[in-house]
């Protein structure tokens, strides 16, 4: 299942979403590319939506929760990578 949150994250001048996949990083890149989102949009374990293309996220079948729950679910699956335990060569391998 696909999973983002509202689009109240503020970075240059616009606000983004975080979408997450519970299952793996696999369906959560094929989820992206489907979007239209660029692969520089993914971050370790999520990628960065902006708001415009929130409604599209939630119209293709994501599930909108609040930011925290993506933050569980991520742990609950196993896929939740900190960005203190993560080096940064590790989190552009696919």
């Amino acid at each position: 299942m696909l999973y983002l949150d509202q689009p109240a994250w503020p970075w240059r001048g616009r606000l983004w979403s975080h979408l997450i996949s519970d299952v793996s990083y696999a369906e959560l890149h094929a989820f992206a590319e489907a979007l239209g989102a660029p692969r520089r949009g993914f971050d370790r374990d999520h990628y960065d939506i902006p708001a415009d293309r929130f409604e599209s996220a939630v119209w293709l079948g994501a599930r909108v929760v609040p930011s925290r729950e993506l933050v569980r679910l991520l742990h609950d699956a196993g896929l939740r990578r900190p960005k203190h335990l993560v080096s940064p060569r590790a989190s552009t391998a696919r």
